[in-house]
């Protein structure tokens, strides 16, 4: 049996042999390979790649998941070992972060990259998207609460059928974008790591706000989703769980469970583009 209860900021509490099993059990391996007079040589960063290795393949399988048929892990997994040897090269023992953790952001933020690099959606899906994203940011500004589907639909000129099949088209636009404004708003209590892994030199108003203000932001964003999507994200995102096991819990199908993460994205996405639009004009 599993229990599910949400919290305000968007995670859950579960009980379930079966969470724990998922899991990833990888050793954090920063008090053995740094620290006083310890030296990283080519054979101890060789050693590292080796055991951080099944790091990179459950990442990719993660991000796989959520794209097309065509994209498989493997895919992922050369870029993810760059993003390793990235995060070998540039950790800071002294900012107090576990190198694990330093190491997943920077395997993750490294298959982002390789997949913007690709441009494997169509830029008609990318229109479509930024068209919902839009609506969503328009209704919900002049309704005051979530657009519930219909509002959406009825705006677009769409029956609800056609509006089902938009969001399953849509899906790994949001799912990617997400995850790139996720990578750079890393859920941790240590303020140097959002500086950590930041991309130097990348233009974005967000890094004119503290980590404080971020945080804020993304949390009130999560809590004024509808309570459905706000539990799906906290399934998905902070307990780890697949779209086919969040729909086992909550009794929807995969699809539907799939369309939940996408309206919740867009509706993210939305309230995040209303904050840079406001920073980019103080800006100017």
């Amino acid at each position: 049996m599993l229990t599910v209860t949400s919290n305000f900021s968007g995670g859950t509490s579960l009980n379930s042999e079966r969470l724990m099993k998922k899991k990833l059990p990888l050793k954090d391996y920063t008090k053995d390979f740094w620290g006083k007079d310890k030296e990283l040589t080519p054979e101890k960063r060789e050693e590292l790649i080796i055991k951080y290795t099944p790091l990179i393949k459950y990442v990719a399988g993660r991000l796989a998941m959520r794209l097309p048929p065509h994209i498989s892990p493997d895919d992922l997994v050369s870029s993810g070992v760059i993003g390793l040897m990235d995060a070998i090269e540039k950790f800071d023992p002294s900012k107090r972060i576990q190198f694990k953790t330093y190491a997943e952001f920077r395997i993750r933020g490294a298959m982002l990259d390789e997949l913007r690099s690709m441009d494997w959606i169509p830029r008609s899906v990318r229109k479509k998207a930024s068209e919902l994203e839009k609506t969503y940011e328009k209704l919900e500004k002049e309704l005051g609460r979530p657009a519930e589907d219909e509002e959406v639909a009825a705006e677009l000129g769409l029956d609800m059928n056609a509006f089902y099949k938009l969001l399953d088209k849509t899906r790994n636009v949001t799912f990617l974008d997400i995850e790139i404004i996720r990578r750079r708003m890393p859920d941790h209590t240590d303020d140097d790591l959002f500086d950590l892994i930041a991309d130097d030199g990348e233009a974005d108003p967000f890094h004119q706000l503290n980590l404080t203000e971020v945080k804020d932001i993304l949390t009130n964003a999560i809590k004024m989703l509808p309570e459905k999507e706000k539990l799906v994200v906290a399934l998905y995102y902070y307990e780890d769980l697949t779209m086919r096991e969040i729909g086992e819990i909550m009794g929807y199908t995969e699809s539907r469970i799939s369309q939940m993460h996408t309206k919740a994205m867009l509706r993210l996405r939305a309230s995040l583009a209303s904050v840079e639009k406001d920073v980019r004009q103080g800006l100017s």
